[in-house]
């Protein structure tokens, strides 16, 4: 393969996780604000220390996620690069740079709820995982391999494709590129 494919970040996709994560975060806020008038109402659960538990993690997972994706608004590289050396995802929270096709063993598919990913297999799992200088980064993608066999996933969540034309693109890429 000779030419780069370029897939541009999608900010409308973006904005949307963004006005998700606030509204999460607001919701959080609600929990954090008055967690007795809550465990009194008629919803479930009726601790309001589980309540103010609930509205923690929400503030702080969607606040990571808003800032990420907030950030991701006015980046102005593309999503994913695709090229005879390898992929190169710069959309996800988890961006490390090159995947080389030499270390790509072989492309996978997981789904966690609604949300679909392509798994990345990687020769040498630990080597991209301490490529990941951000902790929280490095965190998730010790996660990844622990549970999925592999520290790289990407999403079609922020970029200007759908799921099944990005895993069919990489696969096909994947074929043309192990080969040589």
């Amino acid at each position: 393969m000779n030419n780069e494919i370029k897939i541009p970040l999608s900010k409308n996709k973006i904005l949307l996780i963004v006005l998700g994560s606030l509204m999460f975060v607001a919701l959080g806020i609600w929990f954090l604000n008055d967690p007795e008038k809550l465990a009194n109402s008629s919803y479930r659960p009726r601790s309001s220390v589980f309540i103010q538990i609930i509205g923690i993690v929400a503030v702080v997972f969607f606040g990571v996620c808003g800032l990420f994706a907030f950030k991701k608004l006015f980046d102005e590289k593309d999503g994913l690069i695709i090229n005879q050396d390898g992929i190169i995802d710069n959309a996800s929270g988890t961006s490390i740079g090159l995947v080389k096709w030499t270390d790509i063993t072989g492309i996978g598919m997981e789904q966690v709820h609604s949300q679909k990913f392509i798994m990345i297999e990687v020769s040498n799992p630990q080597y991209y995982i301490n490529l990941q200088k951000n902790r929280i980064g490095k965190m998730a993608m010790k996660a990844n391999y622990n549970k999925y066999g592999t520290p790289i996933s990407i999403s079609a969540n922020s970029l200007k494709t759908d799921f099944t034309a990005l895993k069919k693109l990489i696969e096909k890429q994947y074929l043309e590129n192990s080969l040589n």
